[in-house]
């Protein structure tokens, strides 16, 4: 279904993973997608391009607020406008209680996972004032409602991005711009997938705690991503969406 034909969407962190399917869905429901991540993901970009969809690749450190500027400016010059965009980027800490994480690793993921959902944001909504509407959707986590042994500062700005995304869509309600938060399960992703790969009960203990019995796909957070983005959502604002097979609610 080409419910985004004609439009402009942007997804950051989509060199793999999570990213990558929702800027693939993006493409496929008709959009012109902008491929963001700091590390530049060309070929990914390359690929759809060459099943005859719409793409460019894009690199920015989300962290940095002039570089997102830029981007953004880049996009109203390159395409005229921004129609949706998935502030998807993220880092995670490494695991071990809050009181062992040290500064420098607390301050590189409040600087992405939560400034760089702020810089996206600004610029994003100063964007759609001006062409009257537009669509956010913000990364949380399952883990922004709950918590989680051994990531603290990760999962504190996955609370904050909830807090952020829900203040932000009553702010600009009346504009014609909507602004939710996807809040994910264990997904498998590349990264999960290595993680398997080194420790194979791992996957069993993960589904173990999973209502659903398995692991979420990277599709099925990009579906619920590009609804929050459509028409069909227009009356969805301010939500954290949980995709996470009941895990939350068990």
């Amino acid at each position: 279904m080409e419910t985004m034909n004609g439009k402009v969407a942007m997804v950051t962190g989509a060199a793999a993973g999570i990213g990558l399917a929702c800027a693939e869905g993006f493409a496929k429901a008709g959009a012109t997608v902008i491929l963001v991540d700091i590390n530049e993901p060309k070929e990914q970009a390359e690929k759809l391009n060459s099943e005859g969809y719409k793409a460019v690749s894009y690199r920015c450190d989300v962290s940095d607020t002039q570089a997102v500027k830029t981007m953004i400016d880049w996009i109203v010059t390159t395409y005229g406008r921004l129609d949706a965009a998935h502030n998807n980027a993220g880092i995670q800490t490494p695991q071990r209680p809050m009181a062992e994480i040290t500064d420098e690793e607390f301050d590189r993921t409040v600087a992405v996972d939560l400034k760089g959902v702020w810089n996206c944001m600004r610029y994003e909504i100063l964007q759609m004032l001006k062409q009257g509407g537009g669509a956010i959707v913000n990364t949380s986590s399952q883990g922004g409602v709950t918590g989680f042994p051994g990531q603290a500062a990760y999962i504190a700005c996955k609370h904050a991005v909830i807090g952020l995304t829900r203040t932000a869509a009553i702010d600009y309600a009346a504009k014609g711009i909507r602004i939710n938060a996807i809040c994910p399960g264990v997904i498998r992703t590349p990264m999960a997938e290595e993680l398997m790969r080194r420790n194979p009960d791992l996957e069993k203990e993960l589904v173990r705690d999973i209502p659903a019995g398995r692991l979420g796909k990277p599709e099925e957070i990009a579906n619920a991503v590009l609804w929050l983005c459509s028409e069909q959502a227009s009356f969805v604002d301010g939500h954290a969406l949980l995709v996470d097979g009941a895990f939350s609610i068990h």
